[in-house]
C-alpha cells in the first residue's frame, strides 16, 4: 500500500459519484452514464458501494441475486474479478452491494489499511476495463473515503433544488483533503445538475449559482426531470433501454458523450471483459 496514486497505462479510470446529501440523482446518474458509456463502446465496470444497493436492483440485479459483491471485496479480501456479474447492456458488468454491506462502515473502522480497501480490489482488474465508475453512499465515511481513495475523478451530481449548493461545500474540503494525503491523483472533474425543469425559475437560478461558483466543472448537459428516468429503475433498466427517444434517455447518451470527450475516456479492449 502508498498513498502516490500513480497507476498504469493499462488502468482504467476510475471516477466516483458522490453527494452526501441523498435524492440528488447520484444513482440514476451512475446507472444511466455507465449504460450510455457501455453503448458507446468502452468497456464499463460499476461498483455499487451504497449499501441501499439501488445500482444493482436499477441494472436487474435483484437481492436474491448477490451472493457476493462489495462487501466481499473489501471486507474478505475476495478477488474483484469473482465477484463480478453481468447486466444486461453489453459491455456493462456490475460488482453488486451485497446484504452485507451496511456493516462494513463499522467493522472497517479498526481495519489495517482501511482506506486503501477498495483501490486494492479493484488493481486486480484493472486491465479489463476501460471506465470503473463508483456509486457512493450518500455519506462522507469509510465507505466513501474508499472510493476516493481508488478513483482520479469525482462526478457530483447537484440537483437543481433550493440548498443545493450549500452541502457541496464539505464535500470539496473532503476532496481537496484525500488528494493532499491519501490519493494525490483525485481530482473534482464535474459537477452535473440534475432534476432540472425548464419550467421552473429555480432550477435556472440554481444552474447559474453552481455556473457562477464552479465555472467550468459544471457539465454543459443537463438533466432534466422525466417520468420515463424513474419508471426505467422500476424495470431494472437504464433509460435508454426502456425508452431510447425520452428526453431522459437523451440527456444521459449526451452527458456521457461529455463526460467521455472531457476525461479523454477512449476504449483499449477489442475482447469481452470478464463479468
Amino acid at each position: 500500500m502508498n498513498d502516490t496514486g500513480s497507476r498504469s497505462a493499462s488502468s482504467p479510470r476510475i471516477i466516483a459519484l458522490a453527494n452526501q446529501k441523498g435524492g440528488v440523482g447520484k444513482t440514476t446518474t451512475a446507472i444511466n452514464v455507465a449504460a450510455a458509456l457501455a453503448t458507446s463502446g468502452l468497456k464499463v465496470l460499476l461498483v455499487d458501494l451504497d449499501p441501499q444497493g439501488n445500482a444493482s436492483t436499477g441494472l436487474g440485479v435483484g437481492y436474491d441475486a448477490r451472493s457476493s459483491g462489495t462487501y466481499a471485496m473489501l471486507e474478505d479480501g475476495a478477488r474483484a474479478a469473482g465477484v463480478v456479474q453481468a447486466s444486461a447492456v453489453p459491455g456493462l458488468s456490475l460488482v453488486a452491494a451485497d446484504t452485507e454491506l451496511a456493516g462494513a462502515e463499522l467493522e472497517l473502522v479498526m481495519a489495517e489499511g482501511r482506506e486503501y480497501r477498495l483501490r486494492e480490489a479493484l488493481a486486480q482488474i484493472g486491465g479489463d476495463y476501460d471506465v470503473v465508475l463508483i456509486d457512493c453512499p450518500p455519506s462522507l465515511g469509510l465507505l466513501t473515503l474508499n472510493a476516493l481513495v481508488a478513483a482520479q475523478s469525482v462526478l457530483v451530481p447537484l440537483q437543481c433544488e433550493f440548498f443545493a449548493l450549500e452541502g457541496i461545500s464539505q464535500l470539496v474540503r473532503t476532496v481537496n483533503s484525500v488528494s493532499k494525503g491519501l490519493n494525490p491523483a483525485l481530482r473534482l472533474d464535474g459537477i452535473v445538475l440534475t432534476m432540472y425543469d425548464r419550467r421552473n425559475n429555480l432550477s435556472e437560478l440554481v444552474a447559474d449559482d453552481a455556473r457562477s461558483f464552479f465555472g467550468d466543472k459544471v457539465m454543459e448537459t443537463l438533466i432534466p426531470r422525466n417520468i420515463r428516468i424513474s419508471e426505467a429503475q422500476s424495470h431494472g433498466q437504464p433509460v435508454m433501454n426502456y425508452d431510447q427517444r425520452s428526453s431522459g434517455s437523451q440527456a444521459y447518451q449526451a452527458l456521457a458523450t461529455e463526460l467521455a470527450q472531457r476525461l479523454r475516456l477512449s476504449s483499449g479492449h477489442k475482447g469481452k471483459a470478464r463479468a
